[in-house]
């Protein structure tokens, strides 16, 4: 399928055939812009999932932007809030920090894949699958 046609719904469609996402609630752009600085101008179109609990570093989170050049910009951001996770969870929740230090985060045209999850390698097979 081509990238322009799919929409961040359909990809969540096929990380959900694969992992749960019950445990996560779902965000909207307010959260978006709160933990990434993204700007809503930028954005098409996205899914963002969190964790229910502040002590749970589970975050999932598929953008889908009007220019693919801005791709670069949005994973920088991306990166920012990893380095805020890490030092949140390094001394206390050592779990949560090898799922945060263990994240994956890539970009397929106009598509942006942030996971931190145990799952985050079935999440990023499904996301890869979608195209």
């Amino acid at each position: 399928m081509a990238t322009n046609k799919l929409s961040a719904a359909q990809i969540r469609e096929r990380i959900e055939q694969a992992v749960s996402l019950k445990d996560m609630k779902e965000g909207d752009q307010n959260k978006l812009q709160k933990l990434y600085k993204i700007d809503a101008e930028s954005v098409e179109d996205f899914i963002l999932y969190t964790s229910t609990s502040n002590v749970r570093a589970d975050e999932l989170v598929i953008i889908k932007l009007k220019d693919p050049s801005q791709a670069e910009n949005v994973k920088e951001k991306i990166t920012q809030r990893i380095d805020a996770q890490k030092i949140k969870f390094k001394d206390y929740r050592p779990d949560e920090y090898f799922l945060v230090e263990h994240h994956v985060l890539k970009t397929k045209g106009a598509f942006v894949f942030f996971a931190v999850s145990k799952e985050a390698d079935q999440m990023e097979r499904a996301f890869d699958d979608a195209f």
